[in-house]
């Protein structure tokens, strides 16, 4: 069963006008950073960031140096500064407007100076921080299980980002949107953001999305889904890219975002709630970079792991090309509307998956080959099995997987066993 404190139960409307209220304090906060930090590409420089205590900004450079964090174990707002000088107030039941006088005394108190844009961004109607006077109310207990939530989320996505070589965005949390996010770049530029987001400068838009990117987050809830959710996207995205089978099996293409989707609770409740929520950032990256042509073979590497050193590329190169094939046996588990084919080779598993359409027809919808085994034919080997298997049970073949295709468009001599239009 997972762990019920790493992973607590989210109710998006159980708390919503608190979301709500924690949205726009962050907003207050993130602004102030905003005004006093350098652009750093892609609005890296206005972000926070999860810590063991809540949400923080990293220093800006104001004054003496200011810091500010949003203690959600102690329900506070607590503020240092380079000089050993600390001020805080309490989170509880208030209104925007108090909030924002108290963080203005606050700044102030630290040496700072408290000039920021005073409008929230990526929320509907939105009021001046000064205007709105709306009493919000705090629950502590939701504000505790989010930051659990965080911070299991978090670990997950750091891990994820491990396995990139190419540029990649820290894990951070942006406060116009409110969603923890990690982005993986190609390389390449992209096409001008057509922008038009609501109360967000277009051209905050157009530098944001100015090179192609794969990237996903979460959201506590809102912005089109009343549940807290998962989330991937591909900018531009690239053709075929929402049909592209991701997992794991609760995540789904939603029309209206134009996103890959995959609920909380899904996760919260797997048996495994971290594998679960990696497969979805894995799988979600490989179909944007596959369908996109990214050059995964110099971007992609293989998970870090604690104190082991990854091995260069030149060393890593040198033991694909003195490797034989790899020499298993492939697997076949097979199910009335799914199943798959795999190889361990080394105590390391590789796999490739499958859907039945009917008597006649299997989908090939995904194919994993961790980075340990690359060089080595074994998705060759998983693909090759399934064609002798098709031409065996007179079946037609549909790759839907990247690579698969890919695959069969290398060997003239397996494509009898594709589906003729």
């Amino acid at each position: 069963m997972p762990d019920a404190n790493a992973w607590p139960e989210l109710d998006y409307l159980g708390w919503r006008e608190t979301c709500s209220a924690l949205h726009l304090y962050l907003q207050v906060a993130g602004k102030y950073r905003l005004a006093h930090t350098p652009w750093i590409n892609h609005s890296w420089h206005a972000t926070f960031y999860v810590t063991p205590r809540g949400l923080t900004s990293s220093p800006i450079p104001d004054g003496p140096g200011i810091e500010i964090l949003f203690d959600l174990h102690e329900h506070k707002v607590v503020g240092t500064n380079g000089e050993g000088g600390t001020a805080s107030f309490a989170l509880g039941p208030t209104t925007v407007a108090a909030f924002h006088a108290d963080f203005v005394r606050l700044v102030t108190e630290l040496g700072g100076t408290p000039t920021f844009d005073g409008l929230p961004n990526e929320v509907p109607n939105p009021v001046p921080f000064r205007e709105d006077h709306r009493d919000r109310p705090y629950d502590r207990d939701a504000v505790r299980r989010f930051h659990r939530a965080l911070m299991a989320i978090d670990r997950v996505f750091q891990t994820f980002r491990t396995g990139f070589l190419g540029k990649s965005s820290p894990v951070h949390l942006f406060w116009g949107s409110f969603d923890l996010a990690v982005t993986r770049f190609s390389g390449r530029r992209a096409p001008l953001h057509p922008a038009g987001i609501p109360t967000l400068p277009d051209d905050v838009a157009q530098e944001a999305y100015d090179r192609e990117v794969s990237s996903a987050g979460f959201w506590p809830g809102g912005g089109g889904i009343d549940y807290p959710a998962f989330y991937a996207y591909a900018y531009p995205t690239p053709n075929g890219y929402g049909t592209t089978p991701v997992r794991p099996d609760a995540a789904f293409w939603h029309d209206g975002l134009g996103e890959f989707v995959l609920p909380y609770e899904a996760v919260q409740s797997a048996a495994d709630p971290a594998a679960a929520l990696l497969a979805f950032l894995v799988s979600t990256y490989e179909a944007a970079a596959d369908r996109g042509g990214w050059d995964r073979d110099l971007l992609d590497c293989a998970t870090g792991k604690p104190g082991e050193v990854r091995p260069p590329d030149a060393v890593t190169e040198k033991a694909k090309t003195a490797l034989p094939p790899a020499d298993a046996p492939v697997e076949r588990e097979d199910g009335a509307a799914k199943g798959r084919y795999r190889m361990v080779v080394d105590g390391i598993e590789a796999e490739m998956t499958y859907s039945r359409a009917g008597d006649g027809l299997l989908i090939i919808d995904h194919t994993e080959v961790p980075a340990a085994l690359r060089g080595r034919k074994v998705g060759e080997q998983l693909v090759r099995r399934a064609i002798e298997d098709a031409r065996r049970d007179g079946i037609a073949i549909i790759p839907l997987c990247p690579f698969a295709k890919a695959q069969i468009d290398r060997h003239p001599e397996w494509q009898d066993v594709l589906r003729r239009s």
